[in-house]
């Protein structure tokens, strides 16, 4: 079976995936800044992590990147490490901007440099294509990125094409529009709505203080876009592939979506706080994915009832 190096193992994606290839039979191997330091909470909550061969890689260290790939000698490489929220990328945007792309430079120049046939799936975001207004963005469509996470992930897009063409390296990026499931860092805002609906639902809360609400995502199911991530990577000639759900909804809906669950009104208990602001926000963020339809047969079957409510009951369960 196909040996398969996971950069950035710990975070939600990686984690589902590794648990993916795994069920399929492939050998895993994963990376992470600090193995002996990171508790790898995902994998472990997946079942995965006495199942996984993990080591420390720094990814925007070219020795330390070259070297775990020489030792690895991998079939097949997906890259998800380094900074990955919007957010943060505002407060660190060198960290950002170096563990993106220089972390996805040293990934291809190792490649190239080692000569050997390795697959790359490459990590990239909707995030790159800014505001999609009413028409959704698919492959063809202009990025206008509006976050130095977003900057980021635009000029790996670009790396890896070039890598392609002038090397003809085997390297694919799949542009993933926003994914949920209960293994998405606390931090994130889907995430901060479902704790603190819970909590009021509880008693323990009165009030949930939240930013720009009238934002719209397309949201889809993290578990799913695994798929689509390991079914990219099984064309003949490598290619990019938008990954979304094709509907999107406000930040107001899923808001209501989580209070509904706990049969509360979400009006009774928001305030919008413009400190929460980021200093540049896309307004609406919308995918066309009929490319990865009819090329790969994947489609998304999760709807924004659905992933909100696995979020909960998922959490919910472990929480008991």
């Amino acid at each position: 079976m196909p040996k398969v190096l996971i950069f950035g193992i710990s975070g939600q994606d990686g984690s589902y995936l590794s648990k993916y290839l795994l069920d399929l039979g492939y050998e895993v191997y994963g990376t992470s800044r600090d193995a002996q330091l990171q508790y790898f909470d995902n994998l472990k909550k997946l079942g995965v992590f006495e199942k996984v061969k993990l080591s420390s890689v720094a990814i925007s260290d070219f020795e330390s990147v070259y070297h775990s790939i020489q030792e690895i000698s991998p079939d097949q490489i997906y890259n998800f490490a380094g900074q990955s929220s919007v957010g943060l990328s505002f407060d660190q945007p060198h960290e950002t901007l170096e563990s993106i792309v220089i972390g996805t430079l040293n990934i291809l120049e190792s490649i190239r440099l080692q000569g050997r046939r390795i697959i790359l799936y490459n990590a990239c975001s909707s995030e790159c294509f800014g505001d999609t207004g009413a028409s959704p963005a698919d492959e063809t469509t202009s990025f206008q990125p509006k976050s130095p996470y977003a900057t980021a992930k635009a000029t790996i897009y670009w790396m890896v094409k070039n890598y392609r063409e002038a090397y003809n390296i085997l390297a694919c990026s799949g542009i993933l529009f926003s994914h949920e499931s209960p293994l998405r860092p606390e931090s994130f805002v889907t995430q901060k709505i479902i704790r603190e609906a819970k909590e009021i639902s509880q008693g323990n809360s009165q009030e949930l203080r939240l930013g720009n609400i009238d934002i719209v995502r397309d949201w889809g199911w993290a578990p799913e876009y695994v798929e689509a991530m390991y079914l990219i990577m099984q064309q003949e000639e490598p290619d990019d592939f938008v990954v979304a759900t094709g509907k999107s909804h406000s930040l107001k809906e899923f808001l209501s979506c989580v209070f509904s669950y706990f049969d509360l009104d979400w009006e009774e208990y928001v305030s919008i706080d413009e400190s929460l602001y980021r200093p540049s926000d896309i307004m609406i963020n919308r995918g066309n994915p009929s490319k990865v339809k009819e090329v790969l047969g994947w489609e998304a079957k999760f709807t924004l009832k659905d992933i909100v409510f696995a979020m909960i009951e998922e959490k919910h369960n472990h929480h008991q």
